[in-house]
């Protein structure tokens, strides 16, 4: 006979004795069932998409925030800070959105730095372009995040996730010009490592002449990329009068003006040193200037096609008109994301 057998036996005789068994055994019984899996509080912008076996795993959600990073300047070209979430107006498909997100502060960047030591980069170019980007860290975000890659035949990861802007410097003095330019791979190796980064906001900065001519990738699928990341994009050309004259040079300077304009970034094409210098300032100054904002598309569907965004704002009284920048829309397709 059992255990279990023999004591509901010996109960038969000990009424009281059964009643405190009886509790005993319920006791029991719920400590060894399952426990039921606890309800998890809504993740904002999405619904779970699984839950894991695992308590310790993360869990996904597919959302459908959109999110947007804005440069406003006035008529003189200033950076124009302290607006509120009122003074912007968002239209996704022409359709009006409620902003659900909004930031205004000086928050730490990912950068992806793209720089070109091909051989046509020799010379006085890469002198001059390093002296630049020296100026560029040292007005950055002192938490900023820093990939570094280089290229000429093939794009090559020389630091990966440092905050160290000085040692971003100091790899760079060690490489030297040579070869071909791989362009469109190195800008493709840049969204994807930078994409990666620990910072919410993302951006690339490219210094080269812009003659690809030894990618593996090409045009349209670094531009589709680059449309589905939201990366913000600016481009230092240094470039020659002998470049700007060329097919190739031409041919560069349109990707890196598209790359720029459509992620909401900029391209510039400095005609002198101290202009170059400025420059570099700018887009450090620029990048810790921004505002971003996220909602939630009102009639999203997933269907892979290109939904067209504009922003508009609205001056403060006694401030002139205003102009916004930002990417120009985005692939409506869902974005799994870790919580």
């Amino acid at each position: 006979m059992t255990l279990l057998g023999r004591l509901r036996l010996s109960l038969s005789f000990r009424p009281f004795a059964a009643v405190c068994l009886a509790l005993s055994l319920a006791f029991l019984a719920a400590a060894q069932a399952p426990s039921p899996t606890p309800a998890r509080s809504p993740v904002p912008g999405g619904t779970p998409e699984i839950v894991p076996d695992d308590p310790g795993a993360p869990v996904r959600v597919k959302t459908d925030l959109v999110t947007l990073t804005l440069t406003v300047t006035d008529t003189y070209g200033r950076y124009v800070s302290d607006l509120k979430k009122s003074a912007f107006t968002v239209l996704d498909n022409n359709v009006e959105q409620d902003i659900t997100y909004f930031s205004d502060s000086d928050a730490p960047v990912s950068i992806g730095i793209l720089f070109d030591v091909s051989g046509s980069m020799g010379g006085e170019k890469i002198i001059k372009a390093q002296k630049a980007l020296s100026r560029f860290i040292s007005t950055s975000h002192p938490n900023d995040e820093y990939f570094l890659i280089a290229f000429n035949s093939r794009a090559q990861l020389l630091m990966d996730s440092t905050r160290d802007g000085e040692a971003v410097l100091q790899k760079l003095q060690l490489v030297h010009p040579k070869e071909q330019t791989a362009l469109y791979d190195a800008v493709y190796l840049g969204i994807e490592r930078v994409t990666r980064g620990a910072h919410d906001k993302k951006a690339l900065l490219i210094i080269s002449d812009g003659q690809d001519n030894s990618s593996r990738y090409n045009f349209g699928e670094v531009r589709r990329l680059a449309k589905e990341s939201d990366v913000v994009t600016y481009v230092v050309g240094i470039m020659d009068k002998t470049d700007s004259g060329s097919s190739l040079g031409l041919q560069g300077q349109a990707f890196l003006d598209e790359i720029a304009s459509s992620s909401g970034g900029k391209a510039f094409y400095p005609n002198s040193d101290v202009e170059m210098d400025e420059i570099f300032e700018r887009i450090a100054l620029e990048l810790r200037h921004q505002y971003s904002i996220g909602y939630l598309p009102k009639d999203f569907q997933p269907d892979g096609r290109w939904r067209k965004v504009k922003v508009k704002v609205k001056p403060p009284r006694g401030i002139g008109r205003l102009s916004v920048r930002g990417r120009e829309g985005y692939y409506a397709t869902p974005n799994p994301t870790g919580h």
